[in-house]
Order: C-alpha cells, then structure tokens, then sequence
C-alpha cells in the first residue's frame, strides 16, 4: 500500500508559509512537529511538559506510551521540534491545560491541513497522519537512520510495520548504491 509523505521540498513549503491567521499557522506548526518526531495525533494531543526528558546523550527527548499500542516510546527532540515546543511554551490554552501544544480536533486539524496544502500548492490529500509518515521516509530513513531506530521511535511492535516505508525508498536505495560505487572504483 503506498503511504504518501511529504517531500524535503513540500515541508519547506510549509514551514516558509506565512499565514494570515492563527489558527492556520498553530495547525502547521502542530503538524511540523509531527513530521520531526513521528508522533501520532492522540500522541500529539496529550504530550506535556512531563515528557520532555534528558536522554541518554544529555540532549532533550519525549519519553512516553503510544496510545495505539501502549508501547513506549524516546524520541530525540530535533531543533526544529524544540522550537516549535518553545514557542507555545507561554501559549494561554497549553498553560491551562498543561499540554505542549493547543491540539483541534483531529477532524479540524486535517481540514486545516487541507486548506494548508492548498494554499502552499501541494497536491496531496494531506492529513495529520502524513506527518508520521513523512518523518519515518523523508526525516529519518531517506537520511541514513536505521530502520531498527525509526521502528522504535514510532513505537511499532513489529518491524514488519515499518519496512512498509522503507519500500518506497528507491532515492536511498540508488544514493547508498552511489556510495557503494565510488568506494568500489577508488
């Protein structure tokens, strides 16, 4: 089954996008945070400032269950993530409810992301769970993360479950094929 992601190009299109409105440019910024962590929206939606934990190379990570499958998950926060978390940090609705971000409904959020596709001129039914996929092809495994390491940071049981977007991975395939060649010929 092909899973569409984001290309590097599309989620610089995104992230450049100046909004008019506000509550436009929250639902970007929720959705870039996804695809710079992998978490699942409900994942998403109950995250606070609880989770955010020193990890095992002194960097801050997310350390928490996966609704889905109740398993645990660590996730190095990347910068931009870590910017997106600052940002809302002060936000009135994440002060009060104690979340990292103020989430929509799920429904809201991908009628936004609609919109928010449209707007930047990419023609892809985009949905929150595209930022899942996009950080398990274009964030992490199109730039040379093991698949052992995608697999636990998106929580899955199997590994089976994640090779479904190693598969679409062609560019890797020829890039490290590249590398193989050039070593070969020296």
């Amino acid at each position: 089954m092909e899973r569409p992601y984001l290309t590097k190009e599309e989620i610089q299109a995104i992230y450049d996008k100046e909004f008019a409105s506000e509550r436009l440019s929250q639902v970007r910024d929720i959705f870039l945070f996804s695809c710079y962590t992998g978490f699942a929206y409900v994942d998403v939606k109950k995250l606070s400032k609880s989770h955010i934990n020193v990890g095992i190379d002194g960097d801050k990570w997310i350390f928490t269950n996966r609704q889905k499958t109740n398993t645990s998950t660590r996730v190095p926060l990347l910068p931009l993530a870590q910017e997106l978390i600052l940002k809302y940090e002060e936000h009135p609705e994440c002060v009060n409810l104690n979340v990292l971000f103020p989430v929509l409904s799920n429904q809201k959020m991908n009628s936004y992301l609609k919109e928010i596709a449209n707007v930047c001129g990419i023609n892809k039914e985009l949905t929150f769970h595209i930022a899942r996929h996009t950080f398990a092809t274009t964030v992490t495994l199109s730039n040379g993360v093991p698949i052992e390491s995608v697999s636990k940071m998106l929580g899955h049981t199997n590994i089976k479950t994640t090779q479904h977007y190693a598969k679409i991975l062609d560019k890797k395939v020829s890039d490290d094929m590249s590398i193989l060649r050039r070593k070969l010929q020296s």
